[in-house]
This record gives C-alpha cells, sequence and structure tokens, in this order.
C-alpha cells in the first residue's frame, strides 16, 4: 500500500521558495496584469463557473503552451510575465506552477483554487471559456 503522506511531501517539496497566494491576492496580481490559468476540468468549470479573464489550459499541454521557447507556445507566454495558476483545490495548481518555475517561469498559485475563490466572494463569469488546446 502507499504512504498516505507521500503526496503531502510532495506538494511542500513543489512548495518550497515560492509564494502563493490567497484568491484575493490573485484577483489583484491578475488585475495588475499577471496572466490566470485555470487547469479545471470543463465539467467542474460548468458547474461552477468561469473564472473572468483566465485561459483554459489542459494540464496534460500545459508547459508546451507557456514555455516562451516552445513551438506550441500561446501568444500570451512570455518569460517576463507572471502566471498564477488555478485548480479546484489548490493542489494540483502547486504541482503545475512548481513545473513552470522549473522552467525559469514566474509561476504561482491559488491557496484553495477556486474554492477559495469562490469563498472569497470574487466573480466568475457566464462568458465562455477561452481554451487553449
Amino acid at each position: 500500500m502507499t504512504d498516505p503522506s507521500a503526496v503531502d511531501g510532495l506538494l511542500a517539496r513543489a512548495r518550497v521558495g515560492w509564494t502563493r497566494l490567497t484568491a484575493t491576492e490573485a484577483y489583484a496580481a491578475v488585475q495588475a496584469g499577471a496572466l490566470l490559468v485555470d487547469t479545471r476540468t470543463a465539467a467542474h468549470r460548468a458547474r461552477t463557473g468561469d473564472l473572468p479573464g483566465a485561459l483554459v489550459i489542459d494540464r496534460t499541454v500545459l508547459e508546451w503552451r507557456l514555455d516562451p521557447t516552445s513551438p506550441n507556445r500561446i501568444p500570451e507566454a512570455g518569460s517576463r510575465r507572471r502566471i498564477v495558476v488555478v485548480c479546484r483545490h489548490g493542489y494540483s495548481s502547486s504541482l503545475a506552477a512548481r513545473s513552470l518555475r522549473d522552467l525559469g517561469l514566474d509561476a504561482t498559485d491559488v491557496v484553495d483554487g477556486v474554492e477559495g475563490w469562490i469563498a472569497a466572494g470574487l466573480p466568475l463569469t457566464g462568458e465562455p471559456a477561452d481554451v487553449r488546446e
């Protein structure tokens, strides 16, 4: 049987050396020009709503879309632009942010994810998501 603390250790190591943002701090960072990247599934976004201004990028292609040296990058990708990754609860976004940081990008994530965003009373949108494949 797998040690239940193994994933907790992985998360703790991933979060070393950078500061995660509260939902309110993330919202302010986006207002100041940071790129908000939502990695949630379509089903979860349909249940809770989308985040205004967020780009939806599947976790399986995230690094290729945001690495400025990748031939598969999106136009918004840039080595100097801050990236704020959000997921449902703030776990997989930490792993994603660590991976982006390992590529040399200024990335962080949101404590408590979209659930924290909703709890903070921050806006959601009914507009269609900007999905990048």
